[in-house]
């Protein structure tokens, strides 16, 4: 039978964990993570990680995969993942993937363009000035080096603006002048669905999540890892202002509203990646019934 990699993907905190678990259910077969935040071991409560309880005995390959110490990035996960996918189809059909990181589930639907490895030194320069000056040095640099892709980028990811400036430091050619834009060829067929919901409601539910979170010891979390914040695994929403309440620049209050604030801006950009996609079918998070039998018409007919 033809192999199908089931994608469900959207907003964070819109609900495609659950979702996810149910069609695993249906279809009896495991979850792969492509949340570039749950890979890592540390960081569980502020990246809203599955718990055993919500995974309901579904095995989720990815979660808890890495340490915040060790360097991760979309190519090294399209080869881990890829090999995963197809040891598992060798006993599965169907597949879900799910998570909102677009650069890595395009890693998976497509593949990603390989660069050698870039001496420690230049990742250290750029980690320095970006500590000292903050994202606008890195901007500034990009636009600099690149200005083409300078364009194209997310220009408050620093993990993707110094990914591209490595590139171009180490090879002193512009970034977007590697990338192939080439499509690598799968042994499956995907099926994107987009999983979304109205804006206020997004909102609320990205709210209330925060306050779930602080509630569940995020703080504490935050504080253990504060040792190690200058690690670019932890300079990502719901840990970043709770870094700046430690070090004194905001009351607690305002970081919590900050964490709100960011994490909506976040899920903005993840919508406007996947819509401009043009290929997901969009659903909402309570549509399982509609989920299923959509899919399977397509695995019957395809």
């Amino acid at each position: 039978m033809k192999k199908h990699l089931i994608i469900v993907a959207g907003p964070t905190a819109v609900g495609k964990t659950a979702l996810a678990v149910e069609l695993a259910k249906h279809f009896a077969c495991p979850v792969i993570s492509a949340d570039s935040r749950q890979f890592f071991r540390e960081m569980s409560i502020g990246t809203a990680k599955p718990t055993p309880q919500e995974m309901q005995g579904v095995p989720h390959e990815f979660v808890d995969h890495i340490s915040i110490h060790e360097s991760y990035n979309a190519g090294q996960y399209e080869r881990d993942a890829i090999a995963r996918i197809e040891t598992l189809f060798r006993s599965h059909n169907q597949l879900i993937l799910v998570g909102g990181s677009g650069l890595y589930i395009n890693a998976i639907l497509h593949g990603v363009d390989e660069f050698e490895e870039i001496p420690a030194a230049i990742r250290e320069q750029l980690q320095a000035g970006y500590s000292e000056q903050g994202i606008g040095y890195l901007q500034n640099l990009l636009k600099t080096h690149d200005p083409a892709y300078y364009t194209q980028v997310d220009l408050n990811n620093p993990q993707r603006l110094m990914r591209a400036l490595e590139v171009c430091l180490h090879n002193g050619r512009p970034y977007s002048s590697f990338r192939t834009k080439e499509k690598k060829e799968r042994p499956f067929q995907a099926i994107p669905l987009l999983i979304n919901t109205e804006r206020e409601v997004l909102y609320d539910r990205i709210n209330r999540r925060v306050d779930a979170m602080m509630a569940h010891g995020l703080l504490d979390e935050v504080k253990a890892l504060y040792p190690y914040r200058q690690l670019n695994s932890l300079n990502t929403v719901g840990y970043k202002e709770l870094f700046d309440f430690l070090d004194g620049k905001l009351p607690l209050e305002e970081a919590v509203a900050m964490i709100k604030q960011n994490t909506r801006r976040y899920a903005k950009r993840q919508l406007t990646w996947f819509n401009n996609q043009g290929d997901f079918e969009s659903f909402g998070p309570d549509d399982l019934e509609k989920i299923k039998a959509y899919l399977d018409i397509v695995i019957l007919h395809s």
